[in-house]
């Protein structure tokens, strides 16, 4: 994981920094897009944006369990509902995943 953050981050830096021009630019966006478009690439993001769900909904549900009542009743509404135990009370506060 981090040696993707620290290829992307050469990729920005490049980008933004370089004096090659705006058709290396392109060459660089045009690239980015196929990988993108990569139905490998899409499904391992799919895969790592569920798992971090997933561990998000376990540390709420911890944090919830540990703190009990001494929360306040908008943050506890929020760690049940991210963890699963209740729904949002307030429908704007919901993604397009239903976590708040």
């Amino acid at each position: 994981m981090r040696r993707l953050v620290f290829v992307a981050g050469v990729a920005v830096g490049y980008v933004l920094g370089a004096r090659a021009g705006r058709e290396r630019y392109e060459q660089l966006r045009t690239a980015a897009d196929r990988l993108r478009a990569n139905p490998a690439v899409r499904n391992g993001v799919d895969s790592a944006a569920l798992a971090g769900r997933q561990a998000a909904a376990r540390a709420a549900e911890a944090v919830a369990d540990r703190a009990g009542d001494r929360l306040p009743e908008g943050v506890a509404g929020r760690l049940r509902a991210v963890g699963g135990k209740g729904a949002a009370t307030d429908a704007s506060l919901a993604d397009d995943w239903g976590t708040p």
